[in-house]
């Protein structure tokens, strides 16, 4: 996966004097354009116009019901990423009003992805024009340079940071619930209009793309930032995460038309589970709340973020893999153990509730669902599921980053170690 930016070297960030003279023709190296921050606000437009549009539909032929429910989850996913991207910045002393009319108008992703992209055509400029400017000193031209790119550097690390949580909020806390929504009236009314497609299409796209985020936190954690994410591996990982959601949803969606609100229980039984299990872990445990976090915030609102972290964390383990385990003691909020258990349990336990919610999908009112074979219809998902592990075993079998021919990243480690013991044990002997 494409970087926006490219963290430049401890040299650089650390002595001024470190600064080449090459790095002024290939400043433009270390300040890409971002990208991501562009298509997460591009999706976020799409998805919210397109909501927008559904909810004026179901106004104009009275649907209540449904109307209250699209506009409810769009601004939810809206507020919720109006406030991630106020909880990560801190420039409230410049533009002050401007970002915050931008929040209020409930385009703050807009706002900012504008602030960004000028700004980075401003700091091009600004290094083009030192570049030509001969009467200053080359010490002088290197600590200009050297500061444009460290404070763009900076504020592009920021930027990114705050957009990948809100791709990730907005994914799992508005477009899956709008997904799953969307794809219930579609098949209780038994119409496809062209707006409902879209939008259950936007809603897709958004979910893969927090889902995709969600992989790349967890190779963050594991490899220390140090890994590049290649067009396959990217690929693999957007098709496993693709299958994945969609047949879980689908499922869903299968086992509530069929039972009604009979099927509530279960669904908060599960819910609750993955919503609890931190917390219950953490009071058996008798652990205590870390005293340094990365929560920057004052004790009510330390617990208030947890809470929110916690039902973020649920929501995405409840339609497909988190990639991490919460672990509310650790002071990074995540347990850096990495065990493969965690993975093969979770996967074990929603291949046996889909399977459950299939059959009873099956066994009821299937037929009078679909008007076609329920059985079909019941083994494509499963085998959609089945291809999404298929997918997700691929990708940790061969495509996993840190991996030099068949060993793995951590025997890769311990050979290197090796082998510097061994050459520095020939030294001493020599």
């Amino acid at each position: 996966m494409e970087r926006v930016v490219e963290e430049p070297d401890e040299e650089i960030r650390g002595h001024v004097p470190a600064v080449e003279d090459e790095i002024l023709p290939d400043h433009r190296c270390y300040i890409q354009f971002p990208f991501s921050i562009l298509f997460s606000t591009l999706l976020y437009c799409a998805e919210v116009a397109s909501a927008l549009y559904i909810f004026d539909i179901y106004r104009k032929n009275n649907d209540v019901f449904w109307m209250s429910f699209t506009i409810g989850f769009t601004i939810v996913g809206a507020v919720l990423d109006q406030l991630c991207l106020m909880f990560f910045h801190k420039d409230w002393n410049r533009y002050k009003y401007l970002l915050l009319v931008g929040h209020i108008l409930l385009l703050g992703p807009v706002v900012r992805c504008l602030q960004n992209s000028i700004h980075y055509h401003r700091v091009l400029r600004r290094l083009d024009q030192v570049k030509k400017i001969s009467q200053i000193s080359i010490r002088r031209r290197r600590m200009i340079i050297e500061r444009e790119i460290v404070h763009t550097l900076h504020g592009a690390f920021l930027q990114c940071k705050a957009y990948y949580c809100m791709s990730v909020i907005q994914a799992f806390l508005s477009s899956i619930p709008q997904l799953t929504l969307q794809l219930y009236i579609t098949l209780t009314i038994r119409e496809w209009p062209v707006e409902r497609a879209w939008l259950m299409a936007f809603s897709l796209v958004s979910i893969t793309y927090g889902a995709i985020h969600c992989n790349i936190l967890a190779m963050q954690i594991k490899y220390d930032n140090n890994f590049k994410l290649h067009t396959v591996q990217f690929i693999c990982i957007m098709f496993w995460r693709c299958l994945e959601i969609t047949s879980r949803v689908v499922t869903l969606v299968l086992f509530i038309a069929s039972l009604k609100l009979r099927s509530l229980p279960f669904l908060l039984v599960t819910f609750s589970i993955s919503l609890l299990a931190p917390w219950v872990e953490f009071w058996i445990n008798r652990s205590h709340f870390p005293t340094k976090t990365n929560i920057n915030a004052k004790p009510m609102g330390r617990e208030l973020m947890l809470i929110v972290i916690t039902l973020l964390h649920a929501s995405i383990d409840f339609f497909c893999w988190s990639g991490v385990k919460l672990k509310l003691s650790s002071e990074e909020l995540v347990d850096k153990t990495h065990k493969g258990s965690n993975k093969t349990f979770h996967y074990s336990i929603r291949l046996v509730e889909n399977v459950m919610m299939i059959l009873v999908f099956k066994f009821t009112d299937g037929k009078s669902l679909l008007n076609c074979c329920d059985s079909l219809i019941a083994t494509q998902v499963i085998i959609t599921y089945l291809l999404a592990i298929g997918f997700m075993l691929l990708f940790y079998q061969y495509l996993q980053p840190g991996w030099s021919g068949s060993s793995l990243p951590d025997q890769t480690e311990e050979i290197n170690l090796n082998q510097s013991n061994v050459a520095s044990t020939k030294e001493t002997s020599q």
